[in-house]
């Protein structure tokens, strides 16, 4: 009798032996799905020297933990990691697979679905169960991000989606909870790359909006790339990160790197303060998870103050000097 589909995966990435946070995000869908449908949560880890990772995965929601621990997984590498997870999906044959939409991801899950001759989602913003048909409902931005699609795949198995860093929020760690650990042996595959040279990136040029507490952003109310020292110094003074508007970025007023949206970052910050950004969808489709949102906007109609919960009309470049100086203040008086 041939074994039927079952649990929820959710493949969690590794980066020098570190756990990516996209991972341990993914885990609160996937345990909302599998409450929801009484299958397991099982999380999937593929490296060198990550079984001690397992307990992590654990105490953030997982009840199983399949682990390949193999120096030939030290780093990302197309055929082997797309081939392991090919062979362990014919194993245990999962019913959904939730894949952070990283440049990994991106990689191996489209190659996943050819594979094994199923669907796949991408960069979505949001999943949930679709009570009717029991089918993973996958949402993701579509036509230019003028509208949000909702996408089942009820035909095939397993269920596939890359999901962007920032959806989430990770889950609280509860080290007493208890799990499975699953070690699996895999013949590593061929490698079908070289690495000719490692180049090590200078972290003071990063951007991690991604992990960002507080985010300050700019758009094209800036009206120029010399007034994003605006949004700096504020940033600065909260301890934020700087994002940006695409509109800004088209403009060549900044890196793409900072650019927060439907093309650019996914956030999901406790503070979000939009400087100057009208609030297109595709711009709210990447910072509307964020836990408080401040717009200053001086056109009373901006889309951004439908979802801000704290809203500013007036010129930013009255307001961010008169911020800048309040929180000053405020704190030499603490």
């Amino acid at each position: 009798m041939e074994k039927k589909y079952q649990d929820i995966w959710v493949f969690l990435e590794t980066k020098d032996g570190q756990l990516k946070n996209v991972g341990l995000e993914l885990l609160v869908p996937g345990r909302r799905l599998a409450d929801a449908t009484g299958e397991r949560l099982v999380a999937v880890l593929i490296g060198d020297g990550v079984t001690a990772l397992a307990d992590t995965a654990i105490a953030c929601g997982a009840d199983r933990v399949l682990v390949v621990d193999n120096p030939a997984y030290g780093r990302y590498e197309t055929e082997r990691f797309t081939r392991a997870m090919e062979e362990l999906i014919g194993r245990h044959r999962p019913s959904a697979l939730l894949i952070g939409a990283t440049n990994n991801g991106r990689d191996m899950g489209p190659r996943l679905s050819c594979r094994l001759r199923t669907g796949l989602t991408a960069d979505c913003t949001g999943i949930d169960l679709d009570e009717e048909s029991g089918n993973v409902a996958w949402t993701r931005p579509a036509f230019g991000g003028n509208l949000m699609a909702t996408i089942l795949c009820p035909n095939t198995r397993p269920q596939i989606g890359t999901v962007r860093p920032g959806v989430f929020k990770k889950p609280a760690a509860d080290p007493q909870r208890k799990g499975q650990l699953l070690r699996e042996e895999l013949e590593p595959a061929a490698p079908m790359t070289r690495l000719l040279e490692t180049i090590h990136l200078d972290q003071s040029e990063t951007v991690d909006l991604e992990n960002a507490e507080i985010i300050v952003s700019g758009g094209f109310g800036l009206k120029g790339p010399e007034n994003f020292s605006y949004i700096r110094d504020l940033a600065a003074v909260l301890g934020g990160q700087v994002g940006s508007s695409r509109a800004a970025v088209d403009a060549g007023w900044i890196p793409h790197t900072h650019q927060v949206g439907q093309t650019g970052k996914t956030v999901s910050p406790k503070i979000y303060i939009a400087c100057g950004i009208s609030g297109a969808i595709q711009h709210l489709a990447g910072m509307s998870g964020s836990d408080t949102i401040i717009a200053i906007n001086k056109d009373p109609e901006a889309p951004i103050f439908d979802v801000a919960d704290y809203g500013i009309v007036g010129d930013l470049f009255e307001v961010i000097p008169a911020l800048i100086q309040e929180i000053q203040e405020y704190r030499t008086k603490q």
